[in-house]
């Protein structure tokens, strides 16, 4: 089998039916910090709305699997009807370890690039696509032949990261932060978990103030089964719903955190910071070890405030792009 990978040459073409185990084993050895499972794979990539079969490219020598590069453009509009024409995504690629040094990486996302310029895109991210992004971008510590490799086609790094990590073992709510609560309690502000009419207002906050891929993963999740005591939201003393926060909306993963949003005119009032060990003592009494998600500024307010918390960065992606000519 290994002499097939190395001595057999690859040809590139369109996902078909049958390849999807092998797609998820080449990903396994070629992604070691980052492995997927098959319906991890069925539910980011082939029941996206936007899954073009032809935009998987997959490299193929004798009968097996050795890469892909996966292509993707918005066939549905994430909110109203722009279906950004110009914006393409590439989420992942990998070539097996077998079947590298021979520029078949090159070949993969030049193909994958043709596939999406040949539809108009002219703007390609690596990785943010969304909702179904499998990473915020490239772990370079990680995988520095990709690093180099998206370079040289012309990729450079828009901005980084952080994901962070927060053990829960022992977790206490802290004094400060139960203080602060008692006081916006009393000028007004109510915690709660939502009620099923609750959720029209979550939807318009995250949507309108968050982007509409927040909006997006809160409806799915909700609709998949996810609980809605997995969320805490905070109205003001007007009755107006000015924050939120959750965990285990992705891949109904109970130790993800995330997201959080308070609107911009209520930030540094401590809502924020409310909401987040509100979520966190929900989290540890569901037995939780510990709070991750993969995704902040590491320099922003939020990464401030997640490091007050106690969090610390594990992982650092670039989220990179490439603009070329039409």
């Amino acid at each position: 089998m290994t002499d097939l990978v190395t001595t057999a040459p690859a040809h590139i073409r369109g996902f078909r039916a049958g390849d999807g185990p092998q797609v998820v084993e080449g990903w396994r050895r070629s992604a070691p910090a980052d492995p997927i499972t098959a319906d991890r794979f069925r539910s980011l990539v082939l029941l996206d709305t936007n899954f073009d079969p032809e935009g998987l490219r997959v490299a193929v020598a004798g009968d097996r699997v050795v890469g892909a590069a996966y292509a993707v453009r918005r066939l549905t509009p994430m909110a109203g009807t722009d279906l950004e024409p110009e914006q393409g995504w590439i989420p992942f690629f990998f070539v097996d370890p077998a079947a590298r040094g021979r520029g078949l990486g090159r070949r993969l996302l030049a193909d994958a690039l043709d596939w999406l310029h040949g539809h108009g895109r002219t703007r390609v991210d690596f990785s943010s696509y969304t909702p179904n992004y499998v990473l915020p971008g490239l772990d370079a510590e990680a995988y520095p032949e990709a690093a180099r490799l998206l370079e040289s086609l012309g990729f450079h790094t828009l901005y980084e990261a952080a994901a962070m990590d927060r053990r829960l073992v022992g977790y206490r709510f802290p004094e400060d932060v139960a203080h602060r609560m008692e006081e916006l309690t009393a000028k007004g502000y109510r915690f709660a978990t939502p009620s099923d009419d609750d959720v029209v207002d979550l939807f318009a906050l995250a949507g309108s103030h968050f982007g509409p891929d927040w909006a997006c993963t809160i409806r799915s999740c909700l609709a998949a089964g996810t609980p809605l005591d997995r969320i805490v939201v905070v109205r003001d003393p007007a009755d107006r719903m000015v924050g939120w926060a959750m965990h285990g909306a992705f891949d109904a993963v109970d130790e993800r955190f995330g997201p959080i949003g308070v609107l911009e005119e209520m930030r540094g009032t401590g809502l924020g910071e409310v909401l987040l060990h509100l979520v966190l003592e929900r989290m540890r009494a569901r037995r939780a070890h510990s709070a991750w998600f993969l995704w902040t500024g590491a320099q922003s307010p939020a990464g401030s405030m997640y490091r007050k918390t106690g969090f610390t960065t594990t992982r650092v992606f670039r989220v990179m792009r490439r603009e070329a000519a039409r």
